[in-house]
């Protein structure tokens, strides 16, 4: 059954619809998005453990640290194996991650949800976020920047899922839980048979990803596409490059201050979004921002989160990779100047300059798949892709800790102002800055850089190619 995983029986027959492709990889990156709604019972498990924020915040951080090593340890072994194993390796640890965690709670073992949910379920985040990329760019050689977008726009919008999910199901294991009071927590058991259920839902769901996927028969095109049109494009080449290559050149490293510029930036908004629109519009310390609104807030910076990984990439594919990556940073400048200038004027202004921020943010990463394929070709682009997200997991520290640090000076949680967030505000108008150079300064790969592969070759005899080269084989 196992050999049903492997790359050449996922070769798709004459005839096949590359528009079934897009739903297999959002059934994998709608559940691994979940991360992104654990504050939802943060509280049930802070009292169910009875300890700090911080030791329960601590289970997010080692799953998106272990997200980003993940990506870039197995990167090459998913593009040599193929998307329906990496897929299904992704389910395996992803469902063995709440299962573990599940137990941790039952008997009470914080350690073992830092295992579970941490570390396997975070080495199941980051195989199952790259598992997809090169697949779907190489279905859709003619609009790379779209295919990626749809895939990664899931895991945007994995929480807006999984967030009103978590609290229906806590309160149907808890009769006493109520899902409209951000103040009630779930019992024990609850949290227990919330883990259980999330694993084996989640793992039913990405086995209709993996076993619908499929990647192109060798030399398959779109009808009617033209590779030399492609190759018209500025920074886009026909050549390829490897990932042990790829992390030699200067425009991988200067994509990965890119990234890590914009995610920094957006993740600081993101993390601390529902108290920071209460606090810009704090008066005599009261808040004219309720709690319920706040949460509201929250739900539609997810949204625009999602929108804009589709919306944004989907135009790169129109006006390249590199302009895009302009309006997110430059534009980003003028919105976070903005933000900490006159954002505490008007609710309405507030709240738009913070969507379009997170907008960009969302296009980030849904557009940097497509840029890789631009830089480095087709070949192994899941593998650069894996070791680029390193960028994310730094990010995922370094916004935090930025607005973070500035707000702990500034006073206590519950009485800050707008004015306590400038300083956070104006660094990250520093970070744009950096990250906006930085794309300027990228660069064609040099030739020496490229793969001297038979052009007649297909992906497997690539991916054998460089197993040998490698010694992994």
């Amino acid at each position: 059954m196992l050999s049903a995983l492997d790359r050449r029986h996922t070769v798709a027959p004459p005839g096949y619809s590359r528009w079934l492709i897009p739903p297999a990889a959002l059934a994998i990156h709608l559940c691994i998005g979940q991360v992104y709604a654990t504050s939802v019972y943060k509280n049930s498990l802070i009292a169910h453990f009875d300890t700090s924020q911080t030791a329960i915040g601590v289970i997010f951080s080692i799953a998106i640290v272990m997200l980003g090593l993940s990506a870039a340890v197995a990167g090459t072994w998913v593009e040599a194996n193929g998307p329906r194993k990496a897929m299904f390796v992704s389910a395996c640890f992803w469902a063995a991650g709440f299962l573990v965690g599940s137990l941790g709670i039952a008997t009470r073992q914080l350690w073992l949800l830092y295992l579970g949910y941490g570390l396997l379920g975070g080495i199941g985040l980051g195989i199952g976020y790259i598992s997809p990329v090169s697949t779907l760019i190489k279905w859709f050689p003619d609009r790379p920047g779209l295919a990626t977008g749809l895939a990664i726009m899931g895991f945007g919008g994995g929480a807006m899922v999984a967030s009103p999910l978590s609290r229906q199901l806590l309160s149907f294991y808890d009769s006493g839980y109520d899902p409209s009071n951000a103040g009630s927590t779930a019992s024990g058991a609850a949290l227990v048979w919330l883990f259980v259920t999330l694993g084996v839902g989640y793992f039913l769901i990405m086995m209709f990803g993996v076993f619908n996927v499929r990647v192109p028969a060798p030399q398959w095109r779109p009808a009617g596409f033209d590779p030399a049109k492609v190759a018209a494009k500025p920074l886009v080449t026909t050549a390829n490059v490897s990932a042990a290559n790829a992390v030699k050149t200067r425009s991988f490293w200067l994509l990965w201050v890119v990234l890590f510029c914009n995610v920094t930036a957006g993740i600081g908004i993101l993390e601390q979004a529902s108290p920071m629109i209460q606090d810009f519009f704090r008066d005599g310390g009261v808040s004219s921002v309720s709690v319920a609104a706040a949460g509201g807030f929250v739900g539609l910076l997810s949204l625009f989160n999602m929108a804009g990984r589709f919306v944004w990439s989907s135009t790169s594919d129109v006006i390249g990779r590199r302009p895009i990556y302009l309006l997110y940073l430059g534009v980003g400048m003028v919105l976070y100047t903005l933000l900490a200038v006159v954002g505490h004027a008007a609710t309405a202004l507030f709240v738009l300059l913070a969507c379009v921020i997170l907008s960009f943010y969302g296009g980030g990463f849904a557009t940097v798949p497509a840029y890789l394929r631009d830089l480095f070709g087709t070949f192994q682009v899941g593998a650069i892709h894996g070791r680029l997200l390193t960028a994310w997991s730094a990010a995922g520290v370094a916004g935090p800790l930025i607005v973070n640090g500035f707000l702990d000076a500034q006073g206590e949680p519950g009485t800050l102002t707008a004015a306590a967030y400038r300083p956070a505000l104006f660094t990250m108008v520093g970070v744009l800055a950096v990250g906006f150079v930085a794309n300027l300064l990228v660069r064609p790969v040099p030739e020496r850089f490229h793969e001297r592969a038979d052009p007649d070759a297909g992906p497997d005899q690539d991916a054998q190619a460089v197993a040998e080269r490698s010694g992994t084989r």
